[in-house]
């Protein structure tokens, strides 16, 4: 089978309701993106799954949710203000704006005109605002870039109320915001997006066999997600490439349909985001170990995960092409606990009012057990199972004339193509 390419992604999402163009009734705007009703169920299936696997199912992880207006401070000390740019070049002739180090600086990729690129410009890409009724330099605020910072402000407020032990974690998904010079690559890069971070405070002594176990952990968390081993790749980055506060650093890639990229990170932050809160506010960050044996200012290790890069990747790794009684066929292969409709129900034909009013029983009966069941009675029978292998259904419930007489059910299941018949009692 061949490997998906991104404009099937790309078609089969906006044509089965995952993911549109944000804006597209006025002609859209580029770096943003609206998720339609199965997008929005397969997101907080994955948000969901990473907050189970990473906060309730550990006793050394504690959630919060920072606001995303912070005081202007937290950036000014974290760096952001100052650093947090790209390197911009326009063409001379049709004035296009790239990031330089995503392009062939010789040719102008959109209208091809060679050496027309002047010196680089470094690019803020933070999202200026003002709070307040009056605009000045005291109002100035920005849409944050980046989860992490409502974290480590938030770090002291946590071991104030819940005094954990050491190493412990805070986790926090929501919104970030960045200016992007070029988004690109569908979902991949846009300016408008979604993060699930841990930062974990950890004592520095020990930091490298905590970096280990998240090693692990996200391993197995990338497994869950259904992604084949095949496509995952570990880049350890040199350290000429790191941040400049970094000792260790992984790039999670994966092979996406555009090629190699980076899917999620591993750093070891050191003590550096903690120790310029503690520089620039005045307040302590320091934590005494229970014992009393040491005080100190904890070293951070940092798993941070970008939703859209994994539905990206759960869609690409779901994708799959194999032919059905002769007749091409494309489904995607969703794991069960991921898959936006866990079942769909249908009566076998929609006009004869006993197989529907049965085939609703059954529909109620389904959706109160599991949630995420759909009615579909749309077309016939064939159609019904193309249009739910496209968006993922394990399984697809069809009431008969049969179940009028002995109470049982069709079930087709997505992968096999194999149906069974099965108890309606056994089923709900």
């Amino acid at each position: 089978m061949s490997e998906p390419k991104l404009e099937d992604i790309v078609s089969l999402c906006k044509r089965r309701g995952f993911i549109y163009q944000g804006s597209e009734v006025y002609g859209g705007l580029s770096g943003t993106w609206d998720y339609g009703p199965l997008g929005v169920a397969l997101k907080r299936n994955i948000l969901n799954l990473w907050w189970k696997t990473f906060v309730e199912d550990r006793d050394d992880m504690y959630g919060v949710d920072a606001a995303i207006l912070m005081n202007q401070k937290v950036w000014q000390a974290s760096g952001h203000t100052d650093t947090f740019t790209d390197p911009l070049v326009e063409c001379s002739q049709c004035h296009g704006r790239f990031r330089e180090d995503k392009i062939d600086t010789s040719k102008c990729p959109t209208c091809g005109t060679k050496d027309s690129f002047g010196p680089a410009k470094q690019f803020n890409m933070m999202f200026e605002t003002t709070v307040g009724p009056v605009a000045d330099e005291t109002s100035i605020s920005y849409l944050r870039p980046e989860t992490a910072q409502g974290i480590f402000t938030n770090f002291k407020n946590i071991v104030d109320s819940f005094s954990p032990d050491l190493p412990f974690g805070i986790a926090q998904q929501g919104k970030a915001f960045r200016n992007e010079i070029s988004p690109r690559d569908f979902v991949f890069r846009s300016r408008e997006f979604e993060q699930m971070e841990v930062e974990y405070f950890v004592d520095p002594d020990n930091w490298e066999a905590e970096f280990e176990k998240w090693v692990s952990d996200i391993e197995a968390f990338l497994e869950t997600l259904g992604l084949p081993k095949d496509k995952i790749h570990n880049l350890e980055v040199p350290e000429d490439d790191r941040a400049h506060y970094s000792k260790r650093t992984i790039d999670v890639e994966f092979d996406f349909p555009h090629g190699r990229d980076e899917l999620l990170g591993l750093a070891y932050r050191t003590d550096f985001d903690l120790m310029n809160i503690q520089n620039n506010s005045g307040k302590k960050m320091e934590y005494r170990m229970k014992d009393g044996s040491k005080t100190f200012v904890p070293h951070v290790i940092e798993p941070s995960f970008g939703v859209e890069r994994a539905i990206m990747a759960v869609l690409t790794s779901a994708y799959t092409e194999d032919e059905v009684n002769g007749e091409s066929r494309m489904y995607l292969k969703l794991p069960e606990h991921l898959a936006p409709v866990r079942m769909a129900v249908s009566p076998l034909v929609k006009n004869k009012p006993e197989l529907v009013a049965k085939a609703r029983e059954v529909y109620e009966a389904l959706k109160k057990k599991h949630g995420n069941v759909m009615w579909d009675d749309n077309g016939n029978i064939g159609k019904r199972y193309r249009r739910q292998d496209e968006i993922g259904t394990p399984e697809c419930v069809v009431i008969d004339f049969q179940t009028l007489e002995d109470d049982t059910v069709t079930i087709r299941n997505r992968d096999t193509t194999e149906q069974t018949r099965v108890a309606v009692s056994d089923l709900v």
